[in-house]
């Protein structure tokens, strides 16, 4: 009767002009049945291991049975039968721990191909058969006794995002497992000159988070030729559930990535860090033969009218974040990273691609779990999604979104000029008609009455309900990087004018009312020797040369003591808008090429009264006026010392020094 069924459906709608492929036997993606039960498709006992797929549109579904997760036939086949709302079940006796599996949907009479699945959890080597295995065997010891490390809010947040082998891929790193999960569990590593690299690194720099590029099991990288150069950020998804296999000791072993996985993530939370994942649901690395379409073609995808791929992703697809089971696809995936893994927040790329009602719907799954797990992400997309502008996760609709934190371009390109014209400087480099939007991001975007939202080079909007939805920052990995960016704005320049424009612009990052955010490696000058979009150069281009952190220890030393600062002062750390508006007041300059600020009363219920801010771009000393009163220097011309300081004063006037930023305490 199913089968009847099937082709009576079929014939209706290829007459009626829809194609099969993108219908299937429903009339439209909305009417395809939901499941609501237990969403597994593997689930192993030594006695028996259960499968199950959702495949509404199927006419048939196999299973199939490797020994080895690469190479060799099927030694079994298992049809699957049909059960309730579009899912498939099937049993298989006896002990497979060890064995891999793949389904293959039959739909309008034709096998689509193999595929681990929707939500394959293990994987044999390049991610093309799934792999039964027993979950609890690869949890490392002391796993179940690991905790994230504690955090009050959001605001006291600081931001580090790295790429695993940028990181450690230097030979001076000093570091074992170079460009490996395990890179970041190895203690006292350092380089020839003593300097500390790896995860002491961060723990000497300070910062609270670290944001890993994708590392879910992306396509790219040929896990089988791992004695040859291959380099990818990891934004073209394969398999959303499982670690990639390139960063493991041996990617043909399903347990190993993911133990060491965890013992990374276990490493970082001893260390006091937690870990942000970056996640790719938007798009995958192609729509035709990826897992969503081998199983349910066109459900998982939005088309344009014509019936092509819509494109808002700019990789060839977008995905359809708000049909039910891509939604409920979406929230199990992040639940899943944070329940197994241990993950402590998540930046979504190109987040505006997703509907609104999706992104507070993972907002909500993860409130169950912890609500200081983080969100955030980019508040664009590359192209128009299909999907009307007010139902997207745009920037501007943030204020829809609780508990989600977008990318303020406005405050990168304010600081150091707009995206997409490397020449074009902003005030870090003295540029006038930046004031604006600096403000706007020291005051976190939410509304100030002192920060006018007209324009700045565009439209500014306080589209912040809160401090802590503003992310900010100067560069990050998909653009040139702060150090690269300045060369380019003043090509003439100095190391040491570089340098002291670099602290200029951190001084801004890591004092702002948002969350701040530092590019791996800005701290040592890191450089891409020009390139921005580095997704796939070499490691010359990408790797840390960690010889930068004695050659630029100052810049290091001025970070790290911005930061110590940031955590050690509550007035940096005002988690919600009324504080900031009631708080933080702008004082007047003697330019525009000077912004200054003062965090008056006393939010945190420390003893201080006032605290002051001068950021000077300009190249002449800049005199400001400030409250009558005696004040303790803790930052001044490119130096930082928060423990002795670096000095008093008293009166009424401060003296910047050119191109330098400071900040006394009364």
């Amino acid at each position: 009767m199913m089968r009847l069924r099937h082709v009576i459906l079929m014939s209706v709608l290829t007459a009626a002009g829809c194609s099969p492929s993108q219908h299937g036997p429903y009339s439209s993606y909305g009417n395809y049945p939901v499941y609501k039960g237990e969403w597994e498709e593997m689930v192993y006992s030594p006695s028996s291991t259960q499968f199950s797929l959702w495949a509404p549109t199927a006419q048939e579904v196999r299973v199939m049975l490797y020994e080895e997760g690469q190479g060799g036939s099927a030694f079994r086949m298992l049809p699957m039968e049909e059960a309730e709302n579009g899912m498939w079940k099937a049993e298989a006796g006896g002990d497979l721990n060890g064995k891999f599996y793949t389904f293959n949907v039959k739909i309008n009479d034709t096998w689509l191909g193999d595929t681990p699945g929707l939500l394959a959890k293990a994987v044999g080597v390049n991610g093309d058969r799934a792999a039964i295995i027993d979950l609890d065997t690869t949890d490392p010891q002391g796993w179940d006794t690991d905790k994230r490390p504690p955090m009050k809010g959001f605001s006291d947040m600081v931001i580090y995002e790295m790429h695993h082998r940028d990181f450690s891929i230097d030979t001076v790193s000093g570091i074992r497992h170079r460009g490996k999960f395990l890179a970041l569990t190895e203690q006292g590593t350092a380089t020839y000159l003593g300097d500390k690299t790896g995860i002491d690194h961060l723990k000497e720099l300070g910062i609270t988070h670290v944001q890993i590029l994708p590392s879910f099991d992306y396509a790219t990288v040929d896990e089988t030729r791992l004695d040859r150069p291959q380099y990818n950020w990891g934004y073209d998804p394969k398999n959303y559930n499982v670690p990639e296999g390139s960063y493991s000791t041996d990617p043909y072993k399903p347990d190993v990535r993911i133990r060491e996985f965890k013992q990374m993530v276990m490493a970082l939370h001893q260390a006091g860090i937690r870990v942000i994942m970056d996640v790719v649901y938007n798009h995958t690395a192609t729509a035709r033969g990826s897992n969503f379409e081998r199983t349910v073609p066109g459900y998982f995808y939005r088309h344009t009218d014509d019936g092509k791929l819509a494109d808002a992703s700019g990789c060839g697809n977008e995905t359809a974040s708000e049909r039910a089971m891509m939604r409920r696809f979406m929230v199990e995936s992040v639940c899943y990273w944070v329940n197994e893994y241990h993950i402590d927040g998540f930046r979504f790329d190109l987040m505006a691609i997703h509907d609104i009602e999706t992104m507070n719907e993972i907002r909500a799954a993860l409130d169950k779990i912890d609500p200081t797990i983080y969100i955030g992400g980019e508040g664009w997309a590359a192209k128009a999604p299909q999907l009307p502008e007010d139902q997207i996760a745009l920037k501007k609709n943030i204020s829809r979104m609780p508990g989600i934190a977008a990318f303020s371009d406005e405050f990168r390109d304010s600081l150091r000029g707009a995206w997409g014209d490397d020449s074009k400087g902003a005030f870090l480099i003295g540029k006038r008609g930046f004031s604006k939007g600096l403000r706007f991001g020291l005051a976190g975007g939410v509304s100030h009455p002192q920060v006018p939202t007209d324009s700045v080079d565009g439209p500014l909007r306080n589209w912040a309900d809160e401090p802590t939805q503003l992310i900010s920052y100067m560069s990050c990995h998909d653009d040139l990087c702060i150090t690269d960016r300045l060369r380019a704005t003043m090509p003439n320049a100095s190391p040491l004018e570089i340098a002291a424009l670099m602290k200029l612009g951190m001084t801004a990052v890591l004092t702002s009312q948002g969350v701040p955010f530092i590019y791996a490696g800005d701290e040592i000058m890191r450089s891409k020797y020009g390139v921005g979009n580095s997704y796939a150069s070499p490691d010359s281009i990408n790797a840390i040369d960690w010889r930068n952190k004695a050659t630029h220890r100052d810049l290091f030393d001025y970070t790290k003591g911005l930061i110590a600062m940031r955590k050690a002062h509550p007035g940096f750390r005002l988690e919600k808008a009324e504080l900031v508006r009631k708080h933080l007041e702008f004082l007047p300059t003697p330019s525009d090429n000077v912004v200054a600020y003062r965090i008056n009363g006393n939010p945190g219920g420390d003893s201080w009264l006032n605290t002051i801010v001068v950021l000077n771009a300009d190249t002449a000393p800049a005199q400001i006026d400030i409250p009558e009163g005696k004040y303790w220097i803790v930052c001044s011309e490119g130096r930082i010392d928060t423990v002795m300081g670096l000095g008093t004063l008293t009166g009424d006037k401060l003296t910047v020094a050119p191109r330098s930023a400071m900040i006394v305490h009364q």
